[in-house]
């Protein structure tokens, strides 16, 4: 989907600050919120394509303003609540225990509650069969499909209606468009993308710069003969 989340290629919000001797976690609970997500998708209550989806709808001011690890931890609390596992209300009534006795530990608010019910298990691989053959091969031109969709894409913005080569063919894999919005898996073959700096980002671009991406066939067409 089109949001706030999707901040490739855009201008204004300046260079990536990183710190070459930062390691790990900036606090204990970041951890635990990467163990409660994995949680989620081992049991299996919902795919990471699902997860992601959840964060793009985050209400634009407060994704930019959260950490990432603050995304993770209100994406998971919204999938809880949306699958069952915890009410708005309990959760709710948990921050505002805490937020009153910071001293206490989790297990004093926990709700006991049965879980609900497991809906099969979690898979190893998101590759699956396909019968039908790969549209494309390695070498061949493409143009990305200039789509504006309303639920999950992994299409980036600034690489729609861009010309690009194939540089491989991944195989078959499960469509993250209808994964993300719980429609199956309807696996697509999957291939990686090569786009030349200057076709995404103009003249501006560093020299030889190149982007690669994993695309699915239905985002993809030949690139007209010239």
């Amino acid at each position: 989907m089109d949001g706030i989340h999707d901040l490739g290629g855009m201008h204004g919000f300046g260079p990536v600050e990183a710190d070459p001797e930062e390691r790990g976690f900036h606090a204990w609970w970041e951890a635990h919120v990467i163990a409660c997500v994995e949680a989620g998708t081992g049991w299996p209550l919902y795919s990471i394509d699902e997860f992601r989806h959840t964060r793009e709808r985050l209400p634009p001011v407060h994704y930019l303003q959260a950490s990432y690890f603050e995304q993770w931890l209100d994406s998971a609390c919204r999938l809880l609540v949306a699958k069952g596992v915890l009410t708005a209300e309990e959760l709710e009534a948990r921050v505002r225990f805490f937020a009153d006795h910071p001293e206490r530990e989790a297990k004093d608010a926990v709700t006991h509650r049965e879980p609900p019910a497991r809906n099969g298990t979690a898979m190893a691989t998101f590759r699956r069969p396909l019968a039908t053959p790969p549209r494309f091969q390695a070498g061949d031109a493409i143009v990305t499909r200039n789509l504006h969709v309303e639920g999950h894409t992994r299409l980036p913005r600034y690489a729609r209606g861009k010309l690009g080569i194939v540089a491989e063919w991944r195989g078959p894999w499960v469509f993250a468009d209808t994964s993300a919005l719980g429609l199956g898996d309807a696996p697509q073959h999957l291939y990686s993308v090569r786009f030349d700096g200057r076709e995404l980002w103009g003249a501006s671009t560093e020299p030889r710069a190149a982007v690669y991406l994993d695309l699915w066939e239905s985002y993809l067409e030949l690139a007209p003969s010239s």
